[in-house]
């Protein structure tokens, strides 16, 4: 046998059965199911635990949100 038809045959993936692929789509399908289940389970779970509303935002974290830094490290107030 040359090389050219030792390189034509075709060795990638058609030597397993064909029956093979189905269950093992299958398992996997039911996999990717169980998980997302327990997914949801689970954050609905925490989700039950949260309270019904959180305190509002007071003091020095809040004016860090509503005015962020320059990107020199200067505050606005500090160029007038």
């Amino acid at each position: 046998m040359n090389l050219i038809e030792l390189l034509a045959d075709n060795n990638f993936g058609d030597t397993r059965a064909p029956a093979l692929a189905g269950p093992t789509g299958l398992v996997i399908i039911l996999l990717l199911v169980a998980g997302t289940i327990f997914l949801i389970r689970n954050m609905n779970k925490r989700l039950k635990r949260l309270p019904e509303s959180f305190p509002p935002k007071t003091g020095e974290f809040q004016a860090k949100a509503v005015e962020p830094e320059r990107a020199n490290g200067a505050h606005a107030e500090d160029e007038k």
